[in-house]
């Protein structure tokens, strides 16, 4: 008599433990287990998700058509690229014309080798004369500076000199390390916005995935828009040291479509740094639908549901 007592216990014991092995142990919502509306429900349950990951994959694209134009600006004598420069020197007219004969001085001047006007890319410089254009750009060189006084002297006549401004001598060593800095920023950032621009729609797969996302298009965000701060500084920089000798008639021209070109390349990598952001905790997945965390009722996403007979022993 004793025996049924012990096994009837066990039988109950058994059935609870089936009841729990065959019970979810994570809710999966009734449309994913469909097998013929499951591609549906997923793409309709993420299409928010989507969209943001496209739009920040459209943002890199934009920003990386930006940054070549950065690049490759000013590289050659070609129409659209001499255009795109930092800063133009202006050196056609350096004798003020309050001085007698600065006419003839400054056709003197160009006799000796001076151009008209300097103009400085990412990669080079170029030169030239007002009325005939660009003449010769320099050999593109990578961690390239522009450094004035090498370059004009190098240009005059054997024992031929001018006299430039203290101000841009004192600033050619800040020079050197900031455009150097600058260039490997720029070619940094333009190396990922391009990855950016094929890893971005994989943040539709999970949330986690927006974690390396983020941290990738912060850091590109971060190396670009240094680079364009750099550029910008540098430029303003020297256009007011090249003007502030009065003795000379030296002019200096920042490049507008340049700072253009590389603050629109800057903006966009924030929106992408800002959409990869947000995804991290907005915007359904298809690993949340896959694991349960949220599930689809009447079209909408929804949190997971926790059932309190899912805690009972």
């Amino acid at each position: 008599m004793g025996l049924p007592s012990i096994i009837r216990p066990r039988k109950r014991n058994s059935g609870s433990e089936k009841y729990a092995s065959t019970g979810p142990s994570t809710p999966v919502s009734n449309d994913y287990r469909n097998n013929s509306t499951s591609k549906e429900t997923i793409r309709a349950a993420t299409k928010t998700r989507r969209i943001f990951a496209l739009t920040a994959t459209f943002a890199y694209i934009v920003s990386w058509i930006f940054l070549v134009l950065v690049m490759i600006g000013n590289t050659y004598p070609k129409a659209v690229l001499d255009s795109i420069y930092f800063f133009k020197l202006d050196l056609a007219d350096i004798i003020p014309m309050s001085i007698p004969n600065a006419s003839l001085i400054n056709s003197i001047a160009q006799s000796i080798g001076l151009h008209d006007f300097y103009q400085v890319g990412l990669w080079n410089f170029c030169e030239g004369y007002i009325y005939q254009g660009i003449t010769y750009c320099s050999p593109p060189q990578r961690l390239y500076w522009f450094n004035p006084v090498e370059i004009i002297m190098s240009e005059l006549l054997a024992g031929a000199t001018i006299a430039l401004p203290t101000e841009i001598l004192t600033i050619l060593s800040v020079l050197r390390i900031t455009s150097q800095i600058m260039f490997g920023f720029f070619l940094t950032g333009a190396v990922l916005t391009f990855i950016l621009i094929f890893l971005s729609p994989l943040a539709t797969r999970s949330k986690w995935w927006s974690l390396p996302l983020a941290i990738t298009s912060f850091i590109n965000m971060v190396l670009v828009g240094a680079a364009s701060i750099v550029g910008t500084v540098i430029s303003l920089v020297f256009k007011y040291a090249a003007e502030a000798q009065k003795d000379l008639n030296i002019h200096a021209s920042v490049g507008v479509k340049m700072f253009v070109f590389m603050w629109l390349a800057t903006g966009f990598s924030i929106y992408g740094f800002a959409v990869h952001s947000g995804m991290g905790c907005c915007c359904a997945s298809r690993r949340d639908l896959r694991t349960g965390r949220r599930t689809v009722k009447g079209g909408q996403v929804q949190p997971r549901e926790i059932d309190i007979g899912d805690n009972r022993h």
